[in-house]
């Protein structure tokens, strides 16, 4: 018998579930509603304080799993975005691998949004514009940051931050603080995509459409639907 503060922690999911008869043959609408309802709860209730949060997970050079959060920015017929340092981890292992997986979980409407498949590179013009949109703090971040390089300890990003600050101060302007060098973004263009549903005595919901035929997440003959036991 397991003992300690995880025998504790039983939850019995009380979620609306998800049946076929409110499912798309394809799923861009579904995936929309959700994502848009858990911003809302966001501000209605507050138990979803983050729901644009997504785990991204590669794999590196021998094939082991690494997985991260991000922030959704962009969801189109293709499949969601997101965007970050080029020559990060997850960067360089898209580089060699492009095959990647989504999820985003909220906890408190029991649901999630899972996806499969292969990273494209954001067009330059599609970066500079949502770097642009960035508060000033968050650009200077950018040229302070070496994403997944090591540093000695909190002082030295500390200060690399103030050099960068000092660098391109603020100025009100978008174009105060220039695109860096290496920053970039991805797009998931999903081949799968799973929508779990919590429900009592962990009898979940769990919707899955798998590509069959080319095509956008709004287009049915791209897509195959069924129901996966929990």
């Amino acid at each position: 018998m397991s003992t300690g503060p995880f025998s504790a922690v039983r939850v019995d999911y009380e979620g609306e579930g998800l049946s076929e008869e409110v499912c798309p043959r394809a799923p861009w609408s579904i995936v929309q509603d959700w994502i848009a309802e858990a911003v809302a709860r966001q501000g209605e209730r507050g138990d979803v304080p983050e729901p644009l949060a997504m785990s991204v997970a590669t794999s590196d050079p021998d094939g082991l799993p690494d997985v991260r959060t991000v922030l959704l920015r962009d969801l189109d017929r293709r499949g969601p975005a997101f965007y970050t340092c080029t020559s990060s981890a997850k960067g360089e292992q898209l580089a060699a691998n492009p095959g990647m997986a989504v999820a985003l979980t909220w906890p408190a409407m029991f649901r999630a949004v899972r996806m499969r498949g292969y990273a494209e590179a954001l067009p330059r013009e599609q970066v500079q514009n949502y770097f642009r949109s960035r508060p000033w703090g968050a650009r200077v971040g950018a040229h302070a940051s070496a994403q997944s390089s090591p540093v000695p300890d909190r002082a030295a990003l500390e200060a690399a931050y103030q050099q960068s600050a000092e660098r391109f101060p603020d100025t009100g302007s978008a174009d105060d603080v220039p695109l860096p060098e290496g920053w970039g973004g991805y797009r998931l263009v999903a081949d799968r995509v799973e929508l779990w549903a919590g429900r009592r005595s962990r009898l979940h919901d769990r919707i899955v459409w798998e590509r069959v035929g080319a095509g956008g997440l709004d287009e049915p003959a791209a897509w195959h639907r069924l129901r996966l036991q929990p």
